[in-house]
This record gives C-alpha cells, sequence and structure tokens, in this order.
C-alpha cells in the first residue's frame, strides 16, 4: 500500500466583527481555507492560512495485488483503440514539433493517411527517441512496421538504439 500525506480542510463559518482584519466583516465560508487561532493568556491572535493545520495520512491501494500503476489503469492499461487523433495532436505539441515545424502540415499529412492514430504515435516517438512513450505504444498494440507516405516505418525512422529497444521489446512481448 501507498502511504501519501494529506492535509483535511474542513469548512468553516465566521461571522466575528472581533476579528481586526479587512475580512472579518465578510461570511469566510470556505473548504480550502483554515484559522488557526493562537490564544493566549492576554490577547487573540487570528490567522488566515492556506489549510486549519488537521493532517492526516492516507492509505491507498492500487491495481490487484498493492501499488501497481499498469493494474490501477493509470499507465500501460490502454488498447490500441482508445487512441485518437487528439492525441497525436496532444503529443505533436508536447514534443515541441510544432515549433520545429512551425505548422501542423506533417502531423495532418499522417493523419490524412490511412493510419490508426496509435501507430502515427509510434512514428512520431521513434523519430523523437522517446522510450517510455514507445514503450506504451507497444503496450497497447502499436504496430511497428507500419508505413507512412514515405513508405518509411517506425524502425526506419528510428535510431540504431531506439531500433534494438523497439524490436527487444516486441519478442519480449511475444
Amino acid at each position: 500500500m501507498a502511504s501519501i500525506p494529506c492535509i483535511t480542510y474542513h469548512p468553516f463559518t465566521s461571522k466575528s466583527k472581533s476579528l481586526t482584519s479587512p475580512l472579518s466583516s465578510s461570511n469566510l465560508a470556505s473548504g480550502f481555507l483554515g484559522i488557526r487561532k493562537n490564544v493566549g493568556w492576554l490577547r487573540l491572535n487570528s490567522v488566515i492560512g492556506p489549510s486549519n493545520g488537521s493532517r492526516a495520512t492516507c492509505w491507498f491501494r492500487f491495481g490487484k495485488n498493492g501499488v501497481d500503476a499498469e493494474g490501477a489503469g493509470i499507465y500501460g492499461s490502454q488498447s490500441r483503440n482508445d487512441f485518437d487523433r487528439d492525441d497525436v495532436e496532444q503529443y505533436f505539441n508536447y514534443m515541441g514539433m510544432l515549433a520545429v515545424e512551425g505548422t501542423y502540415a506533417k502531423m495532418e499529412d499522417l493523419l490524412s493517411q490511412d493510419i490508426h492514430p496509435v501507430d502515427i504515435l509510434l512514428l512520431l516517438a521513434a523519430t523523437e527517441g522517446d522510450k517510455p512513450k514507445i514503450e506504451e505504444l507497444l503496450r497497447a498494440g502499436a504496430k511497428y512496421d507500419v508505413k507512412d507516405a514515405d513508405g518509411r516505418t517506425a524502425l526506419d525512422r528510428a535510431s540504431d538504439e531506439i531500433k534494438d529497444f523497439i524490436v527487444n521489446f516486441s519478442v519480449q512481448r511475444a
């Protein structure tokens, strides 16, 4: 199990006019604000802060047998058909390809062909040498032998290191 420290927030309402702050006359009701009051023998000091100081430790079980991101659906649980055109555009932007290319033309050319979005993503990730993304896409069922308009596959676009990675990963999965 994973232990994730968290802060609990308790909603409050305060209409007290005895506080000497600009917020004292307003209704302070929020689940995101907390008030810490230091009460001493001679003074009352109120401080508005981001939390009321309450702390708790939360325990979560991910996946079937404990902490397992893939089993919990966080990573690697996507199938081939879970990827679409929006994923291609997001990856294109995320990797800075738009900034380099200056236009979406290359992405649009790939999308206009009869190539599944997950295979387009693999072509782009192989070109960029993005191993984590390549692994994610291969787990989802991307095909590394799909050809683009120029007749190039993900292996053709990849460096030697990435080619070895794709082939070895595919052999292990088989």
